[in-house]
């Protein structure tokens, strides 16, 4: 499954381990369950590339497993990407103009149009998300759910990068690694003392 996506679950049994390689454009995320241990997996690997979503096969897979693949491609300007109910117009790229760049708002066409305009730097995500929930009876109902959540978080995720662009254009790499130092230990914080909180496939 390549697309853009993320999970959130259940606090008290899961581990989370993050990885950024600067130099290889590289994100590393592997989440597990301490009580189901290697019979519940999941790992987003993901690759920055300056295109606009044209590469198979950036993660380097075997044939066989490249083949099991499902690409979904996820589009932040399509209002029929998210639900009504989800639906912010400060959020919505299809409307959004940001005073400092000049970028936005991001037409039907913006995909064919922005590889033409060598003043606006792009890049494209690539996300390889590995899913794994071996329990018998419940395998491919809950494996289907996590992509259906991971799928809506990132899509919004995205949405709001785009339309909050203002707030972090300015940002230096030092900026950056200091929030988020500071954003892993409020969550870290929350794991321990707060209430369960996430999304759902459609909540």
């Amino acid at each position: 499954f390549v697309g853009v996506l993320m999970f959130q679950v259940l606090k008290c049994i899961i581990k989370s381990m993050v990885f950024n390689v600067p130099c290889a454009n590289c994100h590393y995320v592997s989440i597990q369950n301490t009580y189901m241990k290697d019979k519940f997996l999941i790992k987003i690997e993901t690759w920055h590339k300056p295109d606009m979503g044209n590469q198979e096969n950036v993660h380097g897979l075997d044939e066989k497993t490249w083949g099991n693949v499902e690409v979904v491609n996820i589009d932040i300007a399509d209002k029929n990407s998210i639900s009504s109910k989800d639906y912010k117009a400060d959020q919505d790229p299809s409307i959004f103009k940001s005073e400092k760049t000049g970028r936005g708002p991001l037409g039907p066409d913006w995909k064919s149009e922005l590889p033409n305009n060598p003043n606006c730097p792009h890049m494209c995500a690539y996300k390889l998300v590995t899913v794994e929930f071996k329990w018998l009876g419940l395998q491919n109902r809950i494996e289907n759910y996590i992509q259906k959540v991971e799928k809506r978080l990132f899509t919004h995720f995205h949405r709001q990068l785009f339309c909050s662009i203002d707030k972090w254009i300015d940002l230096t790499m030092d900026d950056i690694r200091r929030m988020e130092e500071e954003t892993k230990k409020e969550l870290d914080e929350m794991r321990k003392n707060d209430e369960v909180k996430g999304m759902g496939a459609d909540d």
